[in-house]
């Protein structure tokens, strides 16, 4: 009998509330069994808006870009009428892959038949299809994916019923503004990468409460004020906004009497698997994706977007920072925690909300689980 039999018999949902001041969490099986992370990315990954790149890598006519999301390889194309288009990146004629990687085509010929597409997805050439019966060239166009502009990021949802992220997403675009006023002027600068031997929900959960700011995370404490950080939960995403201590601290140095200089860590999360999150310092706006790779692990991209390609010293300290200590002690915790939930000595934790949603509050974590919940019908 599998090892993990006895504790897939145990009631998944025993004790969730929908009050999280009276709520237990998610129980371990959630971050650990295969058939979760299936169900997952058929009722979240490809019914929700997924974060693929910033606009600027399809500026120019015929600029692409792919980008898979699980098994589902995706095209993105800025067409003649100056339109980014995504499709699925796959050959009507006999499903061969059409574009590898990132370039410029100004028409998407196929490597396999050299069967032909327009930028917009029409059908162009089909070698020898002048000679078949009833052949009807918009029978074979590429199918086409949503894609969405946001901020100056793009996302696409493999659901074509899906309502469109600026409407999902409530104010979370005049949140951001509200911080980082010039947020779609910031070019991308910078991108760390992490895989993480912790299930992709166990790194969102860690993201979306400072309770273990104090004790895991010293010199982030020491560079925002913990007592005043606050999280607010609105429809598909969380704000967690903390003032800064000052510009001397020890996480990082920074001129704090720069007149274009933010006086916040702020963050957001947003459905389903990325932050977007502003520093202290220097205009600043970077997203962290979280990428499921199996069921007990994931890989992290963390993109980092300044005024300029080339990072002044601020910011360049700020994305060292990142890299060599908040990152580090974030994946202390994710994995340690990710071997405990295959403990049989655990099943279910409590939440600790309080009242006041003070800054130890997990409520933002109830938030999250509740989305999951839904999507999965469960």
């Amino acid at each position: 009998m599998p090892r993990d039999e006895p504790a897939l018999r145990q009631p998944k949902l025993a004790g969730f509330n929908v009050d999280p001041a009276h709520s237990y969490t998610l129980s371990a099986p959630y971050y650990r069994e295969p058939e979760v992370l299936a169900r997952e990315r058929d009722a979240i990954f490809f019914k929700s808006w997924i974060f693929i790149g910033h606009g600027e890598k399809v500026a120019h006519v015929g600029d692409y870009f792919t980008h898979s999301i699980f098994d589902q390889n995706i095209l993105v194309i800025r067409a003649k009428d100056q339109r980014i288009r995504a499709f699925y990146n796959v050959c009507a004629h006999r499903a061969h892959e059409l574009l590898q990687g990132e370039g410029n085509a100004k028409v998407i010929t196929c490597p396999y038949h050299a069967w032909s597409y327009h930028a917009d997805g029409s059908l162009r050439s089909a070698r020898g299809s002048e000679k078949v019966a009833g052949f009807d060239k918009d029978e074979f166009c590429l199918k086409e994916v949503q894609i969405e502009s946001f901020l100056g990021f793009l996302f696409v949802n493999l659901d074509p019923a899906a309502p469109p992220l600026a409407v999902q997403s409530g104010d979370l675009a005049k949140e951001v503004r509200g911080y980082v006023p010039d947020v779609e002027e910031l070019t991308f600068s910078r991108r760390l990468t992490f895989d993480l031997k912790a299930n992709w929900k166990n790194v969102v959960d860690n993201y979306l409460e400072c309770y273990h700011c104090p004790p895991a995370h010293p010199a982030f404490s020491d560079l925002i004020d913990i007592k005043k950080y606050r999280s607010i939960t609105h429809g598909i995403y969380s704000s967690h906004i903390g003032p800064m201590t000052g510009g001397d601290n020890k996480a990082y140095k920074f001129d704090a009497a720069r007149q274009d200089s933010s006086l916040h860590f702020s963050g957001w999360y947003l459905w389903p698997n990325i932050t977007l999150n502003t520093f202290p310092g220097c205009p600043n706006l970077s997203v962290l994706q979280i990428i499921p790779t199996g069921p007990e692990t994931c890989r992290e991209y963390w993109d980092f977007y300044f005024s300029s390609q080339e990072p002044n010293d601020e910011e360049r300290a700020a994305v060292e920072y990142v890299d060599r200590v908040l990152q580090p002690e974030d994946i202390g915790l994710v994995e340690s925690v990710q071997r405990g939930l295959r403990s049989k000595g655990y099943h279910q934790g409590r939440y600790i909300v309080d009242a006041e949603r003070s800054d130890i509050s997990e409520h933002a974590l109830h938030h999250f689980h509740s989305l999951v919940l839904n999507a999965l019908g469960d």
